[in-house]
Order: C-alpha cells, then sequence, then structure tokens
C-alpha cells in the first residue's frame, strides 16, 4: 500500500500594517500679538474677548479667524486674522490714555451749533472709531446734570452707547466692575464746570430735525 505525501501549503502571509501615531493639530493660541482669552476692542461692538483661533476652509482656501465673545450682547464674532488691521481691532488702551479720557470727561462741553443729524452722525462716528478718547468726548458733550433741561430720546441712546463703551473699557483695563467705572466717570463729569442752557436756536433746530 503505497502512501501519499501532501505537499505542506505556504503560510498565509499577513500585511505588514505601519502604526502611524495620530498627533492632534496644535490650535494657535496667538496670532498678531493678540492672544487668547485677552480682551480687545472692536470698534464696532467695543470691548470683547478672544475664546480661540480656529482654521476654516473656504473656497478651497485655509483662513484663520479670531472667535471673539461680546458677553454683554450676547454676540461671538469671528474676525478674519488677516482683517484685523481692516476693522481696527487693538488692545486695551494703556492707563495712561484711561487717565486721558477720564480729564477729558471734566473739560467743558463742545456743542457745535449744527443740525442735531449732522451731530448725531459726528457723535456716532466717535463711538465706532474705538478711539477712548473720542468717546469720552462723546461722554462729556451729551451729559446733563440734574439741573439741566432733559435729553430728547435720540441724545439719550448716544450717551448711553458712549458711556457702555467707555465704562466696558475702563472696566477691563482696571479689572473692576462696570459699575464701579460708571462711578468713576460720572466723578469726573461732576468736577467739570456748570453747563449752562443750550445756545438760542438749538432747540428749535433738534425738533424741526427729528419731526421732520
Amino acid at each position: 500500500m503505497t502512501s501519499k505525501k501532501t505537499a505542506a501549503r505556504p503560510a498565509t502571509q499577513r500585511p505588514v500594517v505601519a502604526v502611524v501615531e495620530q498627533r492632534p493639530a496644535v490650535k494657535a493660541t496667538q496670532r498678531h500679538g493678540f492672544k487668547i482669552n485677552e480682551y480687545i476692542v472692536y470698534p464696532a461692538h467695543g470691548v470683547g474677548q478672544i475664546l480661540s483661533i480656529e482654521e476654516q476652509e473656504v473656497a478651497g482656501y485655509k483662513l484663520e479667524l479670531f472667535v471673539i465673545n461680546f458677553i454683554k450682547d450676547k454676540m461671538t464674532l469671528r474676525v478674519p486674522v488677516s482683517k484685523i488691521a481692516t476693522v481696527g481691532m487693538r488692545k486695551l488702551a494703556e492707563g495712561s490714555l484711561v487717565k486721558r479720557a477720564l480729564e477729558t470727561l471734566k473739560g467743558r462741553a463742545r456743542i457745535k451749533r449744527t443740525m442735531w443729524s449732522r451731530r448725531a452722525q459726528e457723535y456716532e462716528a466717535k463711538i465706532n472709531s474705538g478711539d477712548i478718547v473720542a468717546i469720552a468726548e462723546v461722554v462729556r458733550d451729551l451729559f446733563r446734570s440734574d439741573t439741566q433741561p432733559e435729553q430728547s430720546y435720540s441724545e439719550r441712546q448716544l450717551y448711553e452707547a458712549a458711556l457702555d463703551r467707555l465704562s466696558r473699557e475702563i472696566s477691563a483695563v482696571q479689572r473692576c466692575t462696570e459699575t464701579e467705572a460708571i462711578k468713576e466717570i460720572e466723578a469726573a463729569l461732576a468736577k467739570g464746570p456748570r453747563r449752562g442752557p443750550k445756545p438760542a436756536g438749538e432747540e428749535e433746530a433738534e425738533v424741526t430735525e427729528e419731526a421732520a
């Protein structure tokens, strides 16, 4: 009886898989001198905080964005890193500049004898300029003490907008509450010269303009 020899089958070779360690992408923490968690001033919205620097792909191009949170306004803004100079984003004012703004509040109000609509545009431009001294000028010019005639609705709106921008930045610079910053602003305004009634004809110009 002849025995049959079976040919040994070659062992199946398993492919060698190279294990590549995937490292998480390192997120940027600083761009153009601005860091994550830093408070900044964005002229159109005031003081905000940089939450992160994220990367997005738009139309095949990678775009880096500052993610800025405006807590009081409950708003988050994404600003391209390359556009910060264009939009005027800046660091918080130095202490010396804050002091200059507070000194500005103590000065005499400078109210032009022009139609209210034109002055309102000038005030709004100053508020949105992001310039802390220019904003202080608006607060000074629109401030009314208890002994003075009440503000019109539009005046009050601009005054409160300027006061809000100024107090937020002072609060962030001095690391105090906004309430404390407002008290400091009001104390500076109280040291200014007493203000008399509006120049003759100015009230009429405002009423005519608002009614038009």
